[in-house]
């Protein structure tokens, strides 16, 4: 029963990191574990209110062997992050054999509750101190022990006089409005474009056309995701919306990242083209968002305790971190390209002037792709549990930030500030190529 076992304090570890990931909203859950020998299975995580409720069913109770098994050393219990920190430190210093046995945990329940020969049991805990816990099974048997079971879990709040259920965690119960606010914006922003594209339709290249798309994608997306916080909120199911949502999630993300290589390359502005290692570069990308959206799935439909959790999690943050870096490679490409025609033609030269602006593009693309992967995952970790939608907020403002710079910059004109060239600018600029020919000589 000795909890120290190097693989059983490397499983406690990895549950302590799981604990730094902000799960998903937490909604009726039913996870099946199967021959599973770990000591710490982590089930969910909630953000109680003093109305918080937990209810658990237990079916299909399997074990290995029940020879010399104290059943009190199996069971479920609720923890909040900062009790985890000194259970393990419980756990190191050997004051305690068993997570179970910690004063700073709250026994759920535990097997030696259940009646003789039964192999499963309904629990209902009431929870009145507001905090952020995660729903974890311990095996205080993990080298001996293996068991399988099937656990519905339910997590709620109490709302209000009325006492209605709240399935979404404390910090993340106004999600469906403020999803439904940013979705009107975008909204607001395709009608907005659409009035651009008709009072400047003389200008109007197609890549504004697919701009529109992205606007509707996102919107779009946005709305599905309200809707499937608010049935989550409501009854802890998402009813179908959820499917809706990964299908505009998925189109969202692809027309996103090629707008983004397509404006890289110039596309529609500079050339009517992509080149093969262009073409390349979206014949990788589309697939990656594929996969992406695949592991977004599994990691939002499954629960932390399922093993490939965390494998699918690494998938998910690879190709995000691949796709984000691809993108960038065709702006670094027309950027070098036209530094390179600027040695020999002052037209060039302007243009290669003109693409300060676009270099400026280049920066907010990596501010942009920083910001919503680095920093909106740290605000998240370190934000109390009751500001969750802070972090949500702080990456669609970004987001919104960045389509709506990227409109403006590229928005239908006659005279575009990018590729604009008058003859002054062209003197002015083989003035400079011959300084600097002068100077390297």
């Amino acid at each position: 029963m000795a909890i120290n076992h190097p693989s059983t304090s490397i499983t406690i570890i990895t549950f302590f990191f799981l604990t730094l990931i902000s799960f998903t909203s937490a909604e009726i859950r039913s996870t099946k574990i199967k021959s599973d020998n770990r000591p710490i299975i982590p089930i969910d995580e909630f953000g109680f209110t003093h109305t918080g409720r937990l209810e658990l069913n237990v079916t299909g109770i399997n074990l290995s062997t029940r020879n010399n098994l104290d059943l009190s050393k199996l069971g479920f219990f609720l923890v909040t992050r900062d009790s985890w920190l000194h259970v393990l430190e419980q756990l190191e210093e050997s004051e305690i054999s068993c997570a179970l046995d910690s004063t700073l945990v709250k026994r759920v329940y535990t097997f030696n509750s259940l009646p003789v020969n039964a192999d499963s049991f309904g629990s209902l805990f009431v929870e009145t101190d507001s905090d952020q816990y995660t729903l974890v099974f311990a095996n205080c048997y993990p080298e001996n022990l293996q068991i399988s079971m099937n656990v519905r879990s339910a997590m709620y709040n109490l709302d209000g006089k009325s006492r209605t259920r709240d399935y979404l965690s404390a910090g993340r119960t106004i999600l469906p409005r403020v999803y439904f606010f940013f979705s009107i914006i975008y909204f607001c922003i395709t009608v907005f474009w659409i009035y651009i594209l008709y009072k400047k339709r003389l200008t109007v290249f197609r890549i504004h056309f697919f701009m529109l798309a992205v606007v509707i994608m996102k919107g779009l997306n946005l709305l599905c995701e309200a809707e499937d916080k608010s049935y989550i909120k409501r009854t802890g199911s998402a009813h179908g919306w959820d499917v809706l949502f990964y299908i505009f999630s998925f189109l969202k993300g692809i027309t996103l990242f090629t707008l983004i290589v397509l404006i890289g390359t110039g596309w529609s502005f500079l050339k009517p083209y992509l080149q093969d290692r262009e073409k390349k570069v979206l014949m990788i990308v589309i697939p990656l968002q594929v996969i992406a959206n695949i592991a977004q799935v599994v990691i939002d439909e499954t629960s932390p305790f399922n093993q490939d959790w965390v494998t699918w999690k690494q998938v998910f943050l690879l190709v995000d971190v691949i796709c984000c870096c691809a993108v960038l490679f065709p702006i670094v490409w027309s950027i070098k390209n036209l530094r390179e025609a600027a040695r020999t033609d002052g037209k060039a030269a302007v243009n290669l002037m003109k693409l300060t602006l676009f270099r400026h593009y280049y920066i907010v693309v990596i501010c942009y792709i920083y910001f919503t992967r680095v920093v909106v995952y740290a605000l998240e970790t370190i934000t109390s549990y009751r500001y969750l939608w802070t972090s949500v907020v702080a990456a669609e403002l970004a987001t919104l930030a960045f389509y709506v710079f990227t409109g403006y910059r590229f928005k239908p004109e006659a005279h575009n500030p990018y590729f604009a060239i008058d003859d002054d600018e062209e003197e002015a600029a083989a003035e400079q190529l011959k300084l600097e020919d002068e100077f390297e000589l």
